[in-house]
């Protein structure tokens, strides 16, 4: 699981500044590059490489290859169009000289909107973006472009056919909306609802009985006898064990990360090696293995995440979107992300919740601070602030598990912010001056405490898989209870004694400032929503169902009207922590038994539906500050310098600043 850049204490209140405010850094470091509507795009930065070993720059650099490797099959997973859209555009773009300018400028925002959402989607509401010019202006584009020499992903009748099939999913509003819905309304099925390409003619009903042997890394399809049929990922073993889907990308994921074996810990090149063994074979038993292996490496200064992993795109939260991250130890940022884990039992042995439902021994939690040197799939360029894996409730339990928290995203998005949103939805001026004193604090123990002992916590009854019994509302629950345990903790004395807070009076300060971004930020997100009335997004609902009940259940929130704006205000900060823990308590009940109707409930009363004429006003009072609503990272490159035998005598690492330029290469669209 991971806590999205879309937590509480970034999605309150930060607006970009220009890019030329930027040349006042110290660090003469140029972050924000532009704006495409309400996406900004962010430089990526590494500190530290150029001091690593080249044994160490090299394992990086084949971990990185690797991730470029896999993209593609994302970008597959989120549409079955995306490939053929981005072959299309990118052909115009590199073949556009002959092309109207005003055409060629709308294709390139739409497909710079496609590079930051992998796909026509957005990452964040999971509606679709259109392209801003007339199809007419497009079949013309596509015939300037054609004449210029480009190489189309089809040719005569068929690029015709192409454009016609794609037409509805440029221009039509209505056409296939969301890439994921998980409430598409009465009678709607939350499959056919979706857009994305994990299931192919296959409804809710169809799964009725169905017992999927490759839950994670599979596309179901209905066949034409009406049967279903598991299209597994995997680059195939023998004659036993055949190529499946996207077996030539795999293959060369498994190449990279074979040449990384050599590089790595023996406690890495053993959990390298069990994850080739699992692409080869695309058994589930094989990334039980690999993430037992994973979670055993806790000491490898460089690591990786590369698989079949989160489950927030699909509808149902079985199926694993592909994504890698290639990252490196931040030891200067080390200290609280391992004071929690050192102290993971002490917080679990005070967790409010039934003590059935405790762990009588947390078992190998790791954690680290990390510089991220390359996110692709799932993981980026929209990127996690913090990740805790792996999923597997069993292996959690018996084996432990990672936890990091992402130093360079997080001072990316630091770097490139100013106070102006926060200041616009704070009640008064004592709320906002607490806003800003303690935002980066507890920015940082917020992450830290929701992926090292929220994610890590609790106890599920013996039989229990909450993600299979809970099914569409399990992501948003367990993105909610980590919420929420790091919430109950913000304003505990553990801190003082800890050495993360200095007194009882700046604890104080901290736990209410934490509560009324958290409040605001039910109101706040709901900008990024700017059609229809229901939330998508999993770690979106997680936020509206806890402020939702609390204020539903105490008295702690208040909503006040002045000068025609509305506030979310926090009356009682130990009434909030008081209805925090009792929520949290139901929650985790919730996740022990499997109890589906309890977390319908939760779900429908008050994560999924929005006041819409109160996301109209916030969509007016940010109109006014012109501030993004998310962000996508360009990635560092790394580039191997060779001797006359081919061997890596150093990678340099550079900084390219430029979204589209980056994304033509990973595609091959341009050379390197």
């Amino acid at each position: 699981m991971r806590l999205s850049l879309l937590c509480p204490l970034i999605a309150v209140g930060l607006i970009f500044q220009s890019v030329g405010a930027q040349e006042a850094d110290s660090d003469a470091r140029k972050y924000l590059l532009e704006r495409i509507d309400d996406v900004a795009i962010v430089q990526l930065y590494v500190d530290g490489f150029e001091k690593l070993s080249l044994n160490d720059k090299t394992l990086i650099y084949h971990l990185s290859q690797a991730a470029i490797a896999g993209r593609d099959i994302y970008i597959d997973q989120r549409y079955r169009y995306s490939l053929k859209i981005r072959g299309l555009m990118e052909a115009i773009l590199t073949h556009g000289d002959q092309v109207d300018p005003q055409t060629l400028s709308a294709i390139r925002h739409y497909m710079k909107l496609f590079w930051v959402n992998n796909g026509p989607y957005s990452s964040l509401t999971a509606q679709k973006n259109l392209l801003d010019c007339t199809p007419k202006a497009l079949e013309a584009a596509v015939s300037s472009a054609v004449a210029a020499g480009a190489s189309m992903p089809a040719s005569g009748d068929d690029l015709q056919e192409l454009l016609k099939t794609l037409q509805p999913v440029f221009f039509d509003p209505d056409f296939e909306t969301h890439v994921t819905q998980k409430s598409p309304g009465e009678g709607v099925d939350i499959l056919t609802a979706s857009a994305n390409n994990l299931y192919v003619d296959v409804t809710s009903e169809d799964l009725q009985g169905f017992q999927e042997r490759y839950p994670l890394n599979s596309q179901l399809v209905k066949n034409a006898d009406g049967e279903l049929v598991e299209n597994v990922y995997r680059s195939g073993l023998d004659a036993l064990v055949p190529a499946g889907m996207y077996a030539r990308p795999i293959a060369k994921i498994v190449e990279h990360l074979d040449a990384a074996i050599e590089f790595a810990t023996p406690e890495m090149a053993r959990a390298l090696g069990a994850l080739i063994h699992y692409y080869r074979t695309g058994e589930a038993t094989d990334f039980y293995g690999y993430n037992i292996a994973w979670v055993a490496d806790k000491d490898s200064p460089v690591d990786t995440i590369n698989g079949f992993i989160e489950v927030y795109m699909d509808a149902r939260g079985i199926k694993g979107s592909w994504e890698s991250a290639v990252y490196l130890d931040d030891p200067i940022k080390m200290e609280m992300i391992r004071k929690f884990a050192d102290n993971a039992q002490w917080f679990e042995d005070h967790m409010p919740y039934d003590k059935a439902f405790r762990k009588a021994s947390v078992t190998g939690i790791s954690a680290k601070a990390i510089q991220v040197v390359m996110e692709t799939g799932d993981a980026g360029p929209v990127t996690p602030i913090g990740i805790n894996l792996p999923n597997d409730p069993q292996i959690r339990q018996r084996y432990g598990s990672k936890s990091v928290s992402l130093s360079n995203v997080m001072e990316a998005y630091e770097k490139a912010s100013t106070p102006a949103a926060r200041a616009e939805f704070c009640f008064d001026d004592a709320e906002f001056k607490r806003a800003d004193k303690w935002k980066s604090t507890a920015l940082a123990l917020e992450v830290n405490m929701h992926e090292v002992i929220g994610h890590a916590s609790g106890q599920v009854n013996e039989g229990v898989d909450p993600a299979v019994s809970i099914k569409e509302y399990y992501s948003a629950l367990e993105e909610g209870r980590a919420d929420l345990v790091a919430l109950y903790f913000i304003g505990n004395p553990k801190l003082i004694e800890l050495g993360l807070v200095d007194n009882e009076t700046d604890l104080e300060d901290l736990q209410l400032a934490a509560y009324e971004a958290y409040t605001r930020n039910a109101m706040t997100q709901l900008r990024r929503i700017k059609t229809g009335a229901t939330i998508e997004e999993d770690h979106m609902r997680n936020r509206q169902m806890i402020v939702g009940w609390l204020a539903s259940h105490t008295d702690a929130i208040k909503v006040e009207i002045r000068d025609g704006k509305t506030y979310f205000r926090v009356t009682d900060a130990a009434r909030w922590h008081e209805g925090v823990g009792e929520l949290l308590a139901e929650v985790q009940r919730i996740k022990s038994e499997g109890d589906r109707a309890a977390a319908e409930r939760l779900m429908t009363d008050y994560a999924i539906d929005i006041n819409v004429a109160l996301r109209d006003e916030v969509m007016r009072r940010y109109a006014d500050l012109d501030q993004p609503a998310y962000t996508g990272f360009v990635q560092p490159q790394l580039t191997p310098v060779t001797d006359d035998q081919g061997t890596i005598t150093d990678v340099k690492i550079s900084y390219p600043q430029d979204l589209e330029k980056q994304m033509l290469q990973w595609s091959g669209a341009i050379s390197q």
